[in-house]
C-alpha cells in the first residue's frame, strides 16, 4: 500500500512539474535553459540533503571501477526522455506525444520485469500481467484522447484522432518510435536508478547523482547550442516563485523510483506513477492551477482513468 501511495503521489507531481517548467521556459524563452535550471535547483537540493545525510558527496572508488558502466547512464536517460518531449510535440501532435512514450514505458517496464535487466526484481510477463498493462495503455488513450475521439464521432471536428498526427510527413512513423524508444529509455531510467540506490547504500544519494549527470548533460547542450540568457517579465505582471521549483518536484519524482524498484519492480512502479500521471493532470485541467487554463473533466476521461486503476489491480492483485 506504501508503495501505491508513494507511486501515485510522485505521478501527480510530474504534470505539476511540466506545468512550472512551462512557466519558467516563457520567462527564459527556451526550453533548454529551463530544463537546465531545473535540473540545477534539483541537483543543489538533493546535493544539500546527501551532505545531511552522507556528509560528503564522494562515491568510493571501488564503485565506480567494479559497477557496470550503464549504472551512470540514468540521468542521461531521463534528459534523452525530457528532450524528446519537445521535440515530438510539432511532429506527431500533442495526442501522440503522450502516448508514444507511455507505449514505451509499459513496454519496457515489462520486459525489464521479465528478464531481471538492469538487475531489477524479476516478475515474470504472464498473461494477466499482459491484460493489465493492456488495460492501462487504453485508459491512457481514452484519457487523453476520448473527448477529440467523441467530437469526431459527433461530426463536431477540429480535432486529431489517437492514429493521426496533425503534421503530415513520410518520417511521422520514425518519430512515432523515437517517442516509444524516449519512453523505453524513461522506464530504464527508473530501473538504473533503483539498482543505484541499493549499491550507493543511499537512496538519496543515488537521486543526487542521477540529478547531477543530468544537469552536466543539459548544461553541455546549451553550451554547444549557443543559447543566450534572456529573462523577461510578462507585460502584463510579474513572474510568480512557484516557476522555480519544477526542480524540487523533479528530485522527489527520481527519489520516488529509487524507492519503488526495489518493493515492486520496474513495471509496476511505472504503471502506478502513470496512473498519478493521469489523475494529476485532470486536476490540473479540472481547476486551473500553476496558471494552467481550466478546462473541466469529463466523464469519458474519469473513465479512462477508472480503466487505468483496473490495470493497476489486474497487475498488483493477479
Amino acid at each position: 500500500m506504501l508503495a501505491i501511495i508513494i507511486g501515485l503521489t510522485i505521478g501527480v507531481g510530474l504534470p505539476m512539474q511540466t506545468s512550472v517548467n512551462s512557466r519558467l521556459r516563457q520567462s527564459l524563452g527556451s526550453p533548454f535553459w529551463a530544463s537546465f535550471i531545473s535540473f540545477l535547483i534539483g541537483t543543489l537540493f538533493l546535493a544539500a540533503i546527501t551532505l545531511f545525510e552522507q556528509h560528503t558527496l564522494l562515491i568510493a572508488s571501488t564503485v565506480i571501477t567494479t559497477q557496470p558502466a550503464w549504472l551512470w547512464l540514468g540521468g542521461l536517460f531521463g534528459v534523452v526522455y525530457l528532450t524528446g518531449n519537445i521535440v515530438l510535440f510539432p511532429k506527431i501532435g500533442s495526442v501522440q506525444t503522450v502516448i508514444m512514450p507511455v507505449l514505451g514505458q509499459i513496454l519496457a517496464g515489462l520486459l525489464i520485469d521479465n528478464f531481471g535487466w538492469f538487475h531489477s526484481p524479476v516478475s515474470q510477463l504472464t498473461l494477466v500481467r499482459g491484460l493489465g498493462a493492456l488495460l492501462v495503455l487504453v485508459g491512457v488513450i481514452i484519457t487523453v484522447a476520448g473527448n477529440d475521439w467523441l467530437a469526431r464521432k459527433t461530426g463536431q471536428g477540429g480535432y486529431e484522432s489517437v492514429l493521426e498526427a496533425t503534421p503530415k510527413g513520410s518520417h511521422l512513423m520514425l518519430w512515432r518510435l523515437f517517442g516509444v524508444f524516449a519512453g523505453m529509455l524513461s522506464a530504464s531510467q527508473t530501473a538504473i536508478n533503483g539498482h543505484l540506490g541499493l549499491v550507493l547504500n543511499s537512496k538519496i544519494q543515488a537521486a543526487f547523482i542521477s540529478f547531477l549527470i543530468g544537469t552536466v548533460a543539459l548544461g553541455l547542450i546549451v553550451l554547444v547550442l549557443r543559447l543566450k540568457w534572456h529573462y523577461q517579465s510578462p507585460a502584463n505582471g510579474h513572474n510568480p516563485w512557484w516557476m522555480w521549483i519544477g526542480g524540487f518536484i523533479g528530485s522527489f519524482y527520481i527519489l520516488g523510483n529509487i524507492y519503488l524498484v526495489p518493493l515492486v519492480g520496474t513495471g509496476l512502479a511505472v504503471i502506478i506513477v502513470l496512473v498519478g500521471l493521469m489523475a494529476g493532470s485532470l486536476l490540473i485541467d479540472q481547476f486551473g492551477w500553476l496558471a494552467s487554463k481550466r478546462n473541466p473533466v469529463t466523464s469519458i476521461q474519469l473513465i479512462g482513468l477508472v480503466v487505468m486503476i483496473a490495470g493497476v489491480g489486474v497487475v498488483r492483485l493477479l
